[in-house]
């Protein structure tokens, strides 16, 4: 899994909720779950027509359409009311059109596999009928995938592969081979689900004629087991007097990977076959996708180092692959760009680390660089695509500086221009032809805001601005930017978050936030809430430093902690926490640190440095040492134990539990499935034996963000109670 993504879903230095300003505040003002969250736009699905797109109802019960103009809505695409015929469903949690608009996938009872997979029922809706046909009978399909007309779904089940067709009721099953723990077929195995973002690996043709698809063979995979304790969140705690093992397949750092291999289906004749491409059993595939004629697969092929990488475009009826691209890194090669890719009809753009910087790169099919798009001392943070007509790309980049992110085009005589010059956070989606957007903006003041533009940059509407809200949270606490100084002298990105009612002529307690995993960031020009402003409203001063490893600066600054995880960072962590306990409202005798998985690892490492200033730490499902991390994370930025066993040594917080005189506080679930329980369990197993005193706390069956029942609202006033008997 990527442990950045984690923090980000449910760690709580971004939680998503947000406070009532009134005294006194409570923890579940700032961050339990649904509480006091400020209002935001529905997912939107752009329309084939270019001027309107879909969204689901409040009421969940139907999917409207509404007018990328004005914002209004115009009218209901599908009504469970409305549906005709003897099937019928109480609701959906989600939906697809296909690409002529004729048929809805809808999906319900949705089950999870990992963090993000999941098994659901599917059905197809067809909206000239208003009928709802099963895709399946046979039961819960994962990755159901509508061909472009609608008439065919491919799906995965037991780690198979069938192809349903609705109009003539047949269930074709592609592959047999599929079985669990051993071959999957059509889905991505747990790794690549977590580290590359893939959750789907079966690709429809412009012609639904062929379906590709990539096989996972993990049968070499090491198995991981845990006892799957109940809690009291399940509706029966007591139902397991003998707990359930949790058995699935997990390569540690330097063990075996599933082997992959890219497959095609032939829809009219049922003949499968392998593409004849020059993927090693230690290769991964990260990305297959048909080219923008959807005639030819585009795939990936990176090195198990992780810094080298090569495109081919193969012919899936004669199976036979070009290669068209190359890259490689003095470090790793960050999926962040090679996966910020998008396909047209005579050209690719892809985006690239090589000069420093991200940027966007134009080849032909041949592999001839066209243009470089972006050029700049900055990132390009996300392509949203280019306009066929105008030849214009848009994208958002760090145009404004690191912390910033604003919209941006390139025309085709190649003139950048800033689409929005805020300082703050700026996103935008866009119509299907390029001809609207809607903008999404906040920065440390200003909560978000949405507006529907055209491409000329003209406002059309406010659609939500959150005017109340801004109102009520004026006087809340804000984060206050500024430049701090790392262990080399160089600047790091930083913020502070002074207390309620703030005196300088005080001495307050410090507590210092952090992630720093490579090509991370927290200190972002964006609106921010959650446990460390109300930990700003019990009388502590927060802080957090970005140090080396993190990303937007440059490649220089993110490269520099490769093969050596934690060392650089924490010497950054620490410097900055010495510079806050400078500051003359700052009590430099109470500082703490606190971080989620990497940041929990962080705050390891930190407490066990021979020059650690903090008098007291909290872990939460923190990393302990990256031999006991996935493969793919671990082996990016590290490469294998076996290349690299120093590193491991130097970087492992095992290492540095004799130097732990501080108060520590160390948190996990025991059902984590990303940074397994063992790591917590190991750490504590190693400070017993020194006879170090510390305070655990274990959830039971409880996964990586802590996040069902009550568990948030505990654990920060746990933290909180902590903090006071430590520093106050």
């Amino acid at each position: 899994m990527n442990l950045k993504h984690s923090i980000i879903i449910s760690g709580f230095i971004v939680c998503s909720t947000f406070m009532s300003y009134a005294y006194p505040l409570t923890v579940e003002e700032y961050c339990a779950p649904g509480v006091s969250a400020p209002k935001s736009v529905k997912e939107m699905t752009p329309l084939s027509d270019g001027i309107s797109y879909a969204a689901i109802s409040d009421d969940g019960q139907s999917i409207e359409t509404f007018s990328y103009k004005t914002g209004k809505k115009t009218g209901v695409l599908f009504s469970i009311s409305g549906i005709k015929g003897d099937l019928k469903i109480s609701d959906f949690d989600g939906y697809e059109i296909s690409d002529n608009g004729r048929k809805i996938l809808l999906w319900n009872n949705s089950t999870k596999i990992y963090r993000h997979s999941f098994t659901a029922d599917y059905y197809v809706y067809d909206t000239m009928r208003s009928t709802l046909a099963k895709v399946s009978e046979n039961g819960p399909q994962r990755n159901a995938t509508m061909s472009h007309d609608g008439r065919l779904i491919a799906y995965t089940r037991d780690n198979n592969i069938y192809v349903s067709n609705i109009d003539y009721k047949t269930d074709i099953a592609v592959t047999k081979d599929g079985a669990i723990n051993q071959v999957i077929n059509g889905s991505p195995d747990w790794g690549y689900e977590e580290e590359f973002s893939v959750t789907n690996t079966m690709r429809w043709s412009a012609d639904d004629s062929v379906l590709a698809f990539i096989r996972f063979d993990e049968s070499k995979v090491p198995t991981y087991s845990f006892d799957n304790y109940r809690s009291y969140c399940d509706s029966e705690p007591l139902g397991d007097p003998y707990p359930a093992q949790y058995k699935y397949k997990y390569p540690l750092a330097g063990y075996p990977n599933s082997i992959v291999s890219v497959h095609a289906y032939n829809v009219d004749n049922r003949v499968v076959k392998k593409m004849d491409l020059p993927i090693s059993d230690t290769d991964y595939v990260p990305s297959m996708e048909f080219d923008g004629n959807g005639n030819r697969l585009m795939v990936m092929i990176l090195n198990r180092d992780q810094n080298n990488l090569r495109l081919f475009s193969v012919n899936p009826g004669s199976t036979v692959g070009k290669q068209i691209l190359t890259e490689s890194s003095e470090a790793w090669l960050s999926p962040k760009a090679y996966q910020m890719v998008k396909y047209g009809k005579t050209s690719f753009v892809i985006g690239s680390d090589r000069s420093g910087y991200r940027h966007l790169y134009q080849y032909d099919y041949n592999g001839t660089l066209k243009r470089q798009i972006t050029k700049g001392e900055f990132y390009v943070t996300d392509y949203y695509g280019s306009d066929p007509r105008t030849g214009t790309h848009y994208m958002q980049t760090t145009s404004l500086g690191a912390i910033n992110r604003n919209l941006a085009s390139v025309d085709s005589k190649g003139v950048f221009k800033l689409m929005n010059k805020e300082e703050g956070t700026a996103s935008a989606r866009f119509s299907k032809d390029f001809t609207y957007y809607l903008l999404s903006y906040s920065n440390a003041s200003v909560p978000t805001q949405y507006r529907l533009f055209n491409s000329k940059g003209v406002k059309l509407a406010d659609v939500e601005l959150n005017t109340a809200y801004a109102q009520k949270y004026a006087d809340a606490p804000k984060m206050e930017f500024l430049k701090v100084k790392n262990a080399a002298g160089e600047d790091m990105d930083a913020y502070i978050i002074k207390p309620s009612n703030f005196d300088p002529s005080k001495k307050y307690p410090l507590l210092m936030t952090q992630y720093n995993g490579p090509e991370s960031q927290e200190v972002k020009n964006q609106w921010k809430m959650g446990a460390m402003f109300y930990y700003a409203s019990q009388g502590y001063v927060i802080a957090c430093v970005d140090g080396r490893g993190t990303g937007f600066k440059n490649t220089k600054w993110t490269y520099s902690v490769y093969k050596q995880l934690g060392v650089l960072e924490s010497q950054d962590q620490i410097a900055g926490a010495k510079y806050f306990a400078s500051l003359p409202y700052v009590d430099s005798s109470r500082l703490a640190c606190f971080g989620w998985s990497y940041g929990g690892y962080m705050t390891l490492m930190e407490l066990g440095s021979k020059d650690s200033p903090f008098k007291a730490g909290v872990a939460m499902a923190p990393v302990t040492d990256w031999r006991f991390y996935d493969s793919i994370y671990t082996e990016r930025y590290m490469l294998t134990p076996g290349q690299n066993s120093t590193g491991y040594e130097t970087s492992s917080a095992l290492r540095y539990t004799e130097n732990v005189d501080s108060r520590l506080l160390i948190m996990s679930g025991t059902s984590d499935d990303n940074v397994h329980f063992y790591n917590t369990l190991k750490y504590a197993s190693k400070l017993n034996a020194e006879g170090g005193i510390f305070d655990m706390m274990a959830y039971a069956g409880f996964e990586h963000s802590l996040g069902i029942c009550n568990a948030r609202v505990q654990l920060y006033r746990k933290v909180l109670d902590f903090l006071n008997k430590n520093l106050k």
